[in-house]
């Protein structure tokens, strides 16, 4: 189908951003003859002036984001249209211009005494920028010399080759082979093996398997080069920065200490018996003598279709997440009929599914909707993204208005185990009950366990690295291995194949990164849970986090909600919730 055929009210409202190609242009020139703060360099320790710089900051970053918005969404829209390819391009150099203008900033300021910051933080004209000093105030120790800082600058576009020559051998160089499927011959990809691990072929997913992992293992030698160097980088970037580790350095990035991390694993460790008991009852509910990891993904529960058009869908979310109150509901109702979502799946539209938004207006959403089970989960994600960029923006300025990574997939997640229990509670059907339970259990397997396995090893990793030993495909494998058969238990077989699993993961260079979806499952698990038992008051609380953008260290954001991860207690009631939903799946399937 062609973006044509499609009706208007199926369609985001893309001119709420700009009317015209033509409004477009002309934003975009206003704000690329903006780029020039040449004028307050060397003077930020004249509050008047620093203020000034920071309002213009502001006013460009909030004309930049805008263009850049439109830009992507056209883009995105039709790949094929070469014009809005084009604007994307031109938006990404217009922001590169606008980094290298403010790159005095941060040097400058670092150079002011404490207390002048402390001035800063404390005056009432600087209240929009309060936490951003203070969190430059944190990094001032962290501050190295203006030469030594030019030099890692320029090694900048070096360091991020190791990420690129990974990419390139996942992306185009990866050996993988045609496979027979469902009566043809495909090509293995990341996707098809996704899709062919799902099936409920044993032998397909065994020959998937051994194939997809033979490919890796056939440039084991440079993958493992590849990665050593980019924890070697880490390494010498933490050094150079005056850090204890590099896992504070990745930290204090998002300002998050280093007991939630810890807090995650020990936790996630402790409590890993449910784990292995949801192992062992896949095995016998498929009923193999052995169990192998090429089997962790099979269908358990088969049969079980809910198919609404997309407005039912849409509807059926609203009543899921009434637990949120009317305020919510009429929010993801103005969303429906205002057109803040792009639903059909037309040709040359990205495929998958995003929140996106800038500051000013409504967010937007783009879907290519299906009527499956998995869909209707998609819209509760994908709005819960959204209504979470609504209430930061609606309800702090613009310096803060922007969330922490750290936080992202809470609120989307919040909105799935809500809705994921409105269905449970809204069905008599034994089989989608049976399907429910087996979706929720692997959903949290899929991301707070195996995340935080992937955090474990991470965090092995680079402390081998940091005491001067080498990471040889030996060492890798065999620490990935130990660690995987901790998580995953006696079950289960541990072959080679799963042992180089560490070779194949993107995540991995972009260091201490994965472990934050298991603290959003489990923050989102904890939060759901204080809304359905506690209802009005923690909805309130969970409002406060939802309207905190970054006007504090997104762990105070949470407590706010009521969680804490500063403390172990989180991560054991999320490993709790698995436990007692496994429960109930062993007495539906009567294991």
């Amino acid at each position: 189908m062609e973006r044509n055929q499609v009706e208007t009210k199926y369609k985001w409202k893309i001119t709420d951003l700009f009317e015209t190609d033509e409004d477009w242009e002309r934003a975009f020139a206003e704000a690329d003859g903006l780029i020039d703060f040449s004028e307050f360099a060397g003077r930020l320790g004249d509050k008047r002036q620093l203020l000034a710089m920071l309002k213009k900051s502001d006013e460009l970053s909030r004309k930049i984001e805008r263009v850049f918005l439109y830009a992507s969404m056209k883009s995105d829209e039709d790949k094929r249209i070469s014009k809005y390819t084009a604007y994307d391009s031109k938006c990404a150099a217009l922001y590169s211009r606008y980094s290298a203008a403010m790159a005095f900033f941060e040097p400058e300021m670092a150079a002011q005494s404490e207390d002048y910051i402390r001035s800063l933080i404390a005056d009432k004209d600087f209240s929009d920028y309060d936490y951003m000093l203070s969190l430059l105030l944190k990094r001032k120790k962290h501050v190295i010399p203006e030469e030594q800082e030019k030099l890692v600058a320029m090694a900048g576009e070096t360091f991020g080759t190791f990420s690129d020559i990974f990419s390139m051998i996942d992306n185009a160089d990866l050996p993988l082979p045609e496979i027979e499927f469902e009566g043809q011959k495909i090509k293995l990809t990341h996707g098809t093996y996704a899709v062919i691990l799902r099936s409920g072929d044993r032998e397909k997913r065994r020959e998937a398997y051994e194939k997809y992992y033979g490919a890796y293992e056939s440039l084991i030698n440079t993958i493992t080069a590849t990665y050593f160097g980019n924890v070697k980088k880490d390494v010498f970037l933490s050094r150079a920065y005056k850090y204890n580790s590099c896992l504070e350095m990745a930290l204090s990035s998002e300002d998050v200490d280093e007991r939630v991390y810890k807090n995650l694993i020990n936790a996630v460790r402790s409590n890993i018996g449910a784990m292995h008991r949801y192992i062992a009852d896949r095995k016998k509910i498929l009923g193999y003598d052995k169990l192998y990891f090429y089997d962790v993904y099979a269908p358990l529960v088969s049969d079980v279709e809910v198919k609404m058009n997309y407005d039912d869908a849409y509807d059926y979310v609203v009543k899921g997440l009434a637990p949120l109150g009317s305020e919510y509901q009429q929010l993801l109702r103005r969303g429906h009929d205002e057109r803040w979502i792009d639903v059909e799946e037309t040709e040359g539209k990205r495929s998958g599914a995003y929140s996106t938004g800038c500051y000013g207006v409504h967010p937007f959403v783009l879907l290519n909707y299906k009527p499956t089970i998995s869909d209707i989960f998609t819209i509760a994600h994908e709005m819960g993204h959204s209504l979470h960029t609504y209430f930061s923006s609606h309800n702090q300025p613009y310096a803060k208005s922007d969330y922490k990574i750290f936080v992202a997939e809470v609120a989307s997640t919040v909105n799935e185990v809500l809705l994921l229990k409105y269905m449970l509670a809204d069905t008599e059907d034994v089989n989608l009950r049976r399907y429910l339970l087996n979706y929720y259990l692997d959903t949290i397997r899929g991301t707070l366990h195996r995340q935080t396995m992937f955090a474990e090893f991470e965090y092995e990793a680079h402390t081998l690295a940091e005491r001067g030993e080498p990471l040889t495909k030996e060492v890798l494998c065999d620490v990935y291995g130990r660690i995987g058969k901790e998580y995953y238990g006696d079950a289960i077989e541990h072959d080679y194949h799963i042992s180089c699993e560490w070779s194949r993961i993107p995540h991995f260079y972009r260091a201490f990164y994965v472990y934050k979806y298991a603290t959003g499952i489990t923050a989102a698990i904890n939060i759901a849970h204080r809304i359905l038992s506690e209802g009005e008051g923690a909805v309130k609380d969970y409002f406060k986090f939802l309207s905190g953008g970054s006007s504090t260290d997104p762990v105070s954001l949470l407590k706010l909600a009521g969680v804490d991860l500063e403390s172990e207690q989180p991560f054991r009631f999320a490993m709790n919730e698995f436990a007692e939903t496994l429960d109930e799946f062993e007495k539906m399937m009567k294991i």
